[in-house]
C-alpha cells in the first residue's frame, strides 16, 4: 500500500501546524561556526528530511531538538513555547525520542529488554518495588512488557527478540534501535542516517516502517538521510543545509529541480 492510500485510510495527514519551529539558530563550537541563522519548522505528522553534505550541520540541528546542544543564538519554538535551548531529559519527557548514526545499544542484552529500556521514562515505580516484582509494580512490568511485544510484532522481529543484539548483523541492530525509539511511544522521532550500511532490501524494509508509524500513529518524524531515492519517496518536505545554512525548504520535488541545491548537494537534477 502507498503512502498516499495509508493515510487516506488513516486520516492522518501532515498538517501545516508546527509542533516545533526555530528562527534564527546559530551554533559555534569551539569558535567555529556550525549553524548560521538557520529557521524553519517541523510540522505535526510530517516526514521532514534534513539533507546536505557531510558537514553541513546536519546531526547537529537534530543535536539542538533534543537538546544535546544549546545553541549561540536564536529561539526555538516548541509546543507554543518559546525557549532558548532544550535539554534532553525535558525533549524525552515531551515525547522526543532519537536513533544515532553510529548504533548506541547494549550489545549484551536482548532485543527485547534493549526495547524495554526505552520504557524507562514511562515507568512509575521505583527500582526497589521493580526488583521486588509485586503488586502494582509486577502490573506495571506487564504493561510495558506488552507496548515492547506490540513494536517486536510491528517491526518483524519476533525471530530475535531473545538474541543478544551483538550476535544481530547490522540491519537488523539498526531495526532494533528503531523499535527501542519507537517504544517511547515518541511525538516526534528523529533519526539520524537510520539507512546506512543498509542493503537495498533492508532499505525497502526500513522505508515501510517509517512511512507505517508516519500514517499509523501520526507520528512527527525528522530524518537525515543520504539516500536521495529514499528522501524523495517517504519525504513530505525536504530541508537542505549547506555548510551551516539553509539554502533550501520544500517538498521534494521543489527540491529536485532547485539549481542551488542541486550546485550545492545533488549535483544533477534528481530524478
Amino acid at each position: 500500500m502507498n503512502k498516499a492510500a495509508k493515510i487516506m485510510q488513516t486520516h492522518k495527514v501532515a498538517t501545516d501546524q508546527p509542533i516545533i519551529g526555530f528562527s534564527g539558530i546559530h551554533l559555534r563550537i569551539g569558535g567555529v561556526g556550525i549553524l548560521t541563522d538557520v529557521s524553519f519548522d517541523v510540522r505535526r505528522r510530517e516526514i521532514l528530511a534534513i539533507i546536505g553534505p557531510n558537514g553541513a550541520g546536519k546531526s547537529s540541528m537534530l543535536n539542538i531538538i533534543n537538546g544535546f546542544y544549546k545553541p549561540t543564538s536564536g529561539l526555538i519554538t516548541f509546543l507554543g513555547e518559546a525557549r532558548s535551548t532544550m535539554t534532553p531529559s525535558y525533549a524525552a519527557r515531551n515525547g522526543i525520542a532519537r536513533t544515532f548514526q553510529n548504533i548506541a545499544l547494549f550489545k549484551g542484552m536482548s532485543t527485547l529488554d534493549n526495547l524495554m529500556t526505552g520504557r524507562l521514562l514511562k515507568m512509575r515505580q521505583n527500582m526497589f518495588m521493580q526488583a521486588l516484582y509485586f503488586g502494582s509494580a509486577r502490573r506495571e512490568e506487564i504493561e510495558h512488557r506488552k507496548v515492547v511485544e506490540d513494536v517486536i510484532d510491528f517491526l518483524e522481529i519476533q525471530a530475535i527478540r531473545r538474541t543478544p543484539v551483538g550476535h544481530l548483523p547490522y540491519g537488523l541492530q539498526k531495526r532494533v534501535e528503531f523499535g527501542r525509539a519507537l517504544a517511547m511511544e515518541p511525538d516526534i522521532l528523529l533519526l539520524d542516517e537510520p539507512m546506512a550500511g543498509m542493503n537495498v532490501e533492508e532499505k525497502q524494509d526500513m522505508s515501510r516502517f517509517i512511512l507505517d508509524v508516519s500514517s499509523e500513529f501520526g507520528t512527527t518524524i525528522v530524518l537525515i538521510e543520504h539516500d536521495m531515492g529514499v528522501v524523495m519517496d517517504i519525504s513530505d518536505r525536504v530541508v537542505v543545509l549547506d555548510y551551516g545554512r539553509k539554502i533550501g525548504d520544500g517538498a521534494p520535488d521543489d527540491i529536485r529541480n532547485d539549481q542551488e541545491v542541486i550546485n550545492a548537494y545533488l549535483g544533477v537534477s534528481y530524478e
